[in-house]
């Protein structure tokens, strides 16, 4: 049985229980969550309004409404639903972290870092803000303090491929050949797909 074909049984299952519990937030939460893994973007959106509407401070779904937001390209709505969540939930790392996401998407350097800062002070161990950070940073020239939250990104997830990307940039721009070369060699082999011109610029064969 395929997994594809798993998910989509899951789907008929859940869909059974939410019709005989149309007022259970979590039913319409997890059917949501379900249909996000067959990328039925719409129809999950649709589960999380409803789970919002029978629970309107689930944060989760918020977050993962505002997740379909940033994937169809509405950055603005997908920040409104996180600043939604942070209004009752503001030790929670995870809407900064999106916004923070969404600003550097948006080219909005200087808000993205507020708000990937406070993410990482909330959860110091949220890996994807740090990476974000260390973006972020070096998109501004500011490359210690990308390569310090690159660092600190890798030492929560050794395998995480942006952050390795991002310091194989940073050290290039330091003029450390040899440690760009490698942190781009470990992008390469955790799946990040590195820039042709970046490959040919350091020398590395994809292999």
């Amino acid at each position: 049985m395929t997994e594809r074909k798993s998910t989509e049984q899951i789907v008929t299952e859940l869909r059974e229980h939410v019709a005989q519990n149309p007022g259970c937030a979590m039913s319409h939460y997890h059917l949501g969550i379900a249909l996000i893994k067959l990328h039925r973007w719409d129809d999950a959106a649709r589960e999380f309004v409803a789970a919002i509407a029978e629970s309107p401070e689930l944060a989760e779904a918020y977050i993962n409404l505002s997740g379909i937001c940033f994937q169809k390209g509405e950055m603005e709505k997908g920040i409104e639903l996180c600043r939604r969540v942070i209004a009752f939930r503001a030790d929670y790392a995870v809407p900064y972290g999106n916004i923070g996401f969404a600003y550097l998407q948006l080219g909005e350097i200087d808000r993205a870092i507020e708000m990937l800062e406070t993410a990482v002070q909330k959860d110091p161990k949220f890996v994807q803000a740090w990476s974000d950070l260390g973006s972020a940073y070096l998109r501004q020239g500011r490359v210690e303090e990308s390569i310090a939250r690159s660092r600190k990104a890798i030492e929560i997830a050794p395998r995480f491929a942006v952050a390795h990307n991002n310091l194989a940039v940073a050290y290039l721009q330091r003029g450390d050949t040899a440690t760009a070369t490698a942190h781009c060699e470990q992008a390469l082999a955790y799946g990040y797909e590195v820039h042709p011109e970046f490959l040919k610029e350091l020398g590395v064969v994809r292999k």
